[in-house]
């Protein structure tokens, strides 16, 4: 039996009767909040996200194919995982593949889409494994082998144009017009031999502009080209990233890697990046860091060949180079010189060609100037 002693020395002087009466009256109100607390519970946990058939549920992982329809060739699908967090947080979409031969973005996602962790993550990342399957099975550079059209040069696309003009209208209604943010993944193609750098793409939106710069920074890669020519217009955006940030979604576009390598400090650069943009927007837990001393290329340039040959470079990726080094000669067949290729400006070596075929057109390497002007 509970004496008034033993009430008194649990710190209450309250009749028997009394304290029960409270007890009762504290249950009841308990009970009365639980569905308050699950209505709150619940109004917090996001919602089931559908991209193209594929359903995520709140804390799960779950992985598709977006089918592109057939057309006037033939139908193929895009290889989609979508994390799906248990708190709200925005949606970060991660696009690879683009150009088939480009491994290492590739191989990044592929390992990062058992490493999200669903019940940790706040908000969404889905990731586009390999945008362009007939080039990734074909083995092709910068083409799709069924149309002969590079899929960065079609956005936004057309729901009854050839097979990469429908990659790029599923992809900009599935993917681009249902994230937040966007990076399109990319690194040399089987042909180009590359230092890692991103872009900054600059389209007159302040607000736009300023976020996809921070993005930048956080990626982690020191070099950045400054890339203001994209064009404005969303129904002719041309590139998947630009595709992105006309429709007022922050977006960059990196490079690491090339010539189908799969060397694991490629990829490595790759999965860091998106851990910190993850901290960045707060998706994850943990503090991000960011380019201490970005180096910002203001002007750069494709160089092209204005013949079909074979090429032999003459410097390598990431050399500093003058105006008029000769960064490429270019055989004939028979070995006869027909063309060089020297360097309209001082500044680095973003990329060169690194295997000897050439046609007429083609680029051959990238040169950009960095800038002393702080952004």
């Amino acid at each position: 039996m509970t004496t008034p002693l033993a009430r008194h020395e649990r710190g209450s002087n309250l009749p028997p009767f009394v304290e029960r009466t409270v007890l009762r009256r504290r249950m009841m109100l308990l009970v009365l909040s639980i569905p308050f607390f699950l209505h709150y519970a619940v109004a917090q946990e996001p919602k089931a996200l559908s991209i193209g058939g594929i359903q995520a549920k709140a804390g799960t992982r779950t992985s598709g194919f977006i089918p592109v329809p057939a057309g006037v060739d033939s139908a193929t699908h895009i290889p989609v995982t979508i994390v799906r967090g248990t708190r709200p947080g925005p949606v970060l979409a991660l696009v690879a593949g683009t150009h088939g031969y480009e491994y290492s973005p590739i191989l990044a996602l592929n390992r990062l889409a058992k490493k999200f962790d669903p019940t940790q993550l706040r908000g969404t990342v889905i990731i586009v494994h390999v945008s362009n399957m007939p080039s990734y099975m074909r083995r092709t550079v910068y083409y799709n082998p069924w149309d002969w059209k590079n899929l960065n040069r079609v956005y936004p696309g057309k729901p009854d144009g050839t097979v990469t003009e429908r990659i790029a209208h599923v992809i900009t209604k599935n993917i681009i017009e249902q994230c937040d943010y966007l990076v399109d993944l990319h690194c040399g193609d089987g042909n180009e031999s590359l230092r890692p750098y991103s872009y900054w793409m600059k389209i007159d939106n302040p607000s736009v502009d300023e976020v996809s710069k921070q993005m930048t920074l956080a990626f982690g890669f020191d070099h950045i080209v400054i890339d203001d020519e994209r064009p404005r217009d969303p129904g002719q955006s041309v590139y998947c990233s630009n595709t992105a940030a006309t429709r007022g979604k922050p977006a960059i576009t990196v490079e690491s890697g090339g010539l189908g390598s799969m060397d694991e400090e490629w990829i490595d650069y790759i999965e860091n990046g998106i851990w910190n943009l993850l901290r960045h927007f707060s998706m994850i837990d943990g503090k991000p860091s960011y380019v201490e001393h970005p180096i910002w290329i203001e002007r750069s340039e494709v160089l092209r060949s204005a013949v079909t040959g074979v090429l032999l470079p003459r410097v390598k990726r990431g050399e500093y180079v003058q105006k008029g080094t000769l960064l490429a000669v270019i055989n004939d067949f028979f070995g006869n010189q027909i063309a060089e290729v020297r360097a309209p400006f001082a500044g680095v070596l973003l990329y060169i060609l690194g295997t000897p075929p050439i046609n007429a057109g083609e680029p051959v390497a990238f040169v950009g100037q960095p800038t002393n002007e702080a952004r």
